[in-house]
């Protein structure tokens, strides 16, 4: 049995988390904006916050990252990472799953953003009853997607 943990990010997971981010959303990012090292080191050091995100660890090795913020009326997955070599094992169905537990326990949705290139997590999140609410940022590279069932406007198809 796998066992799935999460861990307290500190300052010195920093580069870890560069470096997975590079290498698990790398192509995504290369798709909308080209890949820029240096723009890509820059906005990481901006974004990194170890007292908000956690480490994801599989049998006691570190496997990913997770950052959810709980907000008033949702809780809202801002970024799961999942280690190309650890990625097909269900480990970021678990995660997600415990969050959409959580949110129903709380009687709140769960939302996210993910990159319109991104369609292996667009079918996850579909899988796991996710639907697409909204696109949004520039020239819609984003879609928004929650548990909160979608505006039932005939223009809108997801």
């Amino acid at each position: 049995m796998t066992v799935i943990g999460l861990r307290p990010a500190t300052p010195e997971d920093s580069e870890y988390c560069f470096q997975l981010h590079k290498a698990a959303m790398g192509a995504c990012v290369a798709a909308i904006w080209g890949w820029d090292e240096q723009a890509q080191r820059d906005f990481h050091d901006r974004v990194f916050n170890p007292g908000q995100w956690q480490i994801v660890t599989v049998d006691g090795a570190d496997a990913g990252m997770l950052h959810v913020e709980h907000r008033p009326t949702e809780i809202y997955l801002a970024r799961i990472e999942i280690h190309p070599a650890h990625q097909g094992r269900g480990i970021g169905s678990r995660l997600i799953r415990d969050l959409l537990d959580q949110a129903r326990r709380q009687g709140q949705d769960l939302t996210l953003d993910v990159l319109v290139v991104n369609h292996r997590a667009q079918s996850l999140y579909r899988r796991l009853g996710l639907h697409e609410v909204a696109r949004h940022g520039e020239n819609n590279i984003k879609i928004r997607m929650s548990t909160r069932p979608p505006q039932s406007d005939p223009a809108h198809r997801s």
